[in-house]
């Protein structure tokens, strides 16, 4: 990835979580943080991994209205942050927390043991 693309992605992970905490008012769209924006070196796609709070239906349908609500997420975008082309989204559920959270039980656990 080129210091570019790491650029835009910093900066788009700024503006989608700011889009997306006040900007967007789909009744589906949950308590959703922006970890990571990963952008393409030719800035054409740009993968958004979120977390969100709440059970599998809510992390389901906080997903459902982020795509609905692409089009808008990706003009918004467009607006804020001067490019020729706004890279296209892809939304994503980061899954490295709950992977951190699972290794720090099972660390636990075995200290317990010991």
């Amino acid at each position: 990835m080129s210091l570019r693309s790491n650029r835009v992605g910093e900066q788009m992970k700024k503006e989608l979580g700011d889009i997306i905490g006040r900007k967007i008012k789909d009744p589906r769209i949950g308590f959703v943080t922006v970890t990571d924006v990963e952008v393409t070196g030719d800035l054409q796609q740009a993968t958004v991994y979120i977390t969100v709070l709440g059970d599998e239906e809510q992390r389901e349908n906080t997903l459902r209205g982020l795509a609905k609500a692409k089009g808008f997420i990706r003009s918004e975008i467009g607006q804020r942050i001067r490019l020729r082309k706004t890279p296209e989204l892809l939304f994503e559920f980061d899954e490295s927390i709950e992977t951190g959270n699972r290794i720090e039980s099972l660390i636990r656990d075995l200290k317990e043991r010991e």
